[in-house]
């Protein structure tokens, strides 16, 4: 065999062998891929309660208002409400407020509500800003019993002004001011009578605890019942611009004497 024709088969050998691994490579049977790894377990979730909607202090709690979700177990704090532990929610929600603002989607917790019989309820029932006071009252002064919380009234103010001859004076200190509660009442139920009270509480400004402290001061305090709708609570407790009510200072009376006044605002 002759130089020439054993080059001719080498060159044919290479061909054919490299015909082959390229046939080979397009059918698969090149380098693997590597497959992709199975993706992580889900992590473990329980059920806890969440706000629907944003929540302001003193909002009762209803199943409407909130709704149970899912949420993962490791990031579930201990005073978080969940399923297991309250399977009746409308019974655990019955008489239960908001204690603090909440926003849609938020983990309800113990902290953050408040049940009608607890310390902090009344607390949660104010406004921003507002303070709630108690007054002496009697079945005479409160419209005879028929204030109820949520109620508007204005509040009066009795004195005795002069000895000889003896001399009272009554005029409007508040108007339109929310009652809160009547003694230990603190909502008005569906079908409830007049309650004969000794106290009511009024949700009033910090200008107006001042000027009703010196009012209890000058003589009787009396509430008088606002007509349904008839209440404008951006004006609520301001006398002073009404030539109607603004009637004058406060009398403050010692031993049967005026010995100092007050205005409303000081």
């Amino acid at each position: 065999m002759n130089t020439q024709r054993m080059l001719i088969l080498g060159v044919a050998f290479v061909a054919a062998v490299t015909a082959a691994l390229l046939v080979h490579s397009l059918m698969g049977g090149g380098t693997q891929t590597a497959k992709a790894a199975p993706p992580p377990p889900k992590p473990a979730t329980t059920e806890v309660l969440v706000a629907a909607s944003n929540l302001q202090p003193g909002a009762p709690l209803t199943p409407a208002s909130v709704h149970w979700e899912q949420w993962p177990k490791a990031a579930v704090d201990v005073s978080f409400i969940t399923r297991f532990a309250m399977p009746n929610l409308e019974e655990s929600l019955r008489g239960v407020v908001a204690r603090a603002p909440m926003v849609a989607g938020e983990p309800l917790s113990t902290t953050k509500m408040v049940h009608a019989d607890g310390a902090g309820f009344m607390a949660a029932m104010v406004d921003p800003g507002m303070r709630a006071v108690s007054v002496g009252i009697t079945t005479e002064s409160d419209a005879g019993g028929f204030v109820l919380p949520n109620d508007r009234v204005d509040v009066i103010v009795t004195g005795l002004i002069s000895e000889t001859p003896r001399r009272f004076r009554a005029f409007t200190i508040l108007r339109d001011v929310r009652v809160l509660a009547v003694d230990q009442t603190y909502r008005e139920d569906k079908d409830q009578k007049a309650v004969l009270a000794k106290t009511a509480t009024l949700e009033l400004s910090p200008l107006q605890v001042e000027l009703i402290e010196t009012a209890q001061a000058a003589g009787t305090i009396s509430l008088s019942l606002r007509a349904l709708g008839d209440s404008n609570p951006k004006a609520a407790g301001d006398v002073s611009k009404d030539k109607d009510t603004a009637t004058g200072p406060v009398v403050v009376i010692g031993y049967g004497l005026p010995h100092a006044t007050a205005t409303q605002g000081e």
